[in-house]
C-alpha cells in the first residue's frame, strides 16, 4: 500500500460555488427590485386609486371605522355605530360615492353573519348612481 494517494475532495470545495454566486444573486435581487414603480397605478372599479385611503375618505372618525372595501355593487363599510355620528352611513355614502365622481342611490344594512366577531359593529353597502 504504498501506491499514490487519491485526493480526497474537501468540503467545503463543493460548497464554494453556491456561496460565490451569493452576492451576485443578492446584487441582481436587489437591483431588479429598486427598478419598479414607487406609487401604485391600480385602480379600483369606479376610477378610484388603490392607494387612496379609504378609511380616511369615508369622513368618518378613525375609531368607529372597520373595514372599508369596494365591491362591484358599490361600497361595502364596517363600522361600531357606538362610537359614530348619528348620520354615519350618508356621510360615508355621499364621501365614497364621490371618489367615483357619482351621487349615492342607497344605502342597505346587511345582516351579520357571525355577530360575536366584533361585537356592536353593523355592516352596510353603499351603491353609487
Amino acid at each position: 500500500m504504498t501506491g499514490p494517494r487519491a485526493d480526497q475532495p474537501r468540503q467545503d470545495a463543493t460548497q464554494r460555488p453556491a456561496l460565490r454566486h451569493l452576492p451576485l444573486s443578492l446584487a441582481a435581487f436587489l437591483a431588479l427590485t429598486a427598478c419598479g414603480e414607487r406609487m401604485t397605478t391600480d385602480i379600483l372599479p369606479g376610477g378610484v386609486p388603490a392607494r387612496t385611503d379609504l378609511h380616511r375618505a369615508t369622513t368618518l372618525p378613525p375609531a368607529p371605522v372597520r373595514t372599508v372595501a369596494r365591491r362591484d355593487f358599490g361600497w361595502r363599510v364596517i363600522y361600531l355605530p357606538a362610537l359614530a355620528p348619528p348620520d354615519a352611513e350618508s356621510r360615508a355614502a355621499v364621501a365614497l360615492c364621490g371618489l367615483e365622481r357619482r351621487a349615492p342611490a342607497f344605502v342597505r344594512p346587511q345582516p351579520r353573519l357571525d355577530p360575536l366577531a366584533d361585537p356592536g359593529a353593523r355592516i352596510f353597502d353603499i351603491h353609487c348612481a
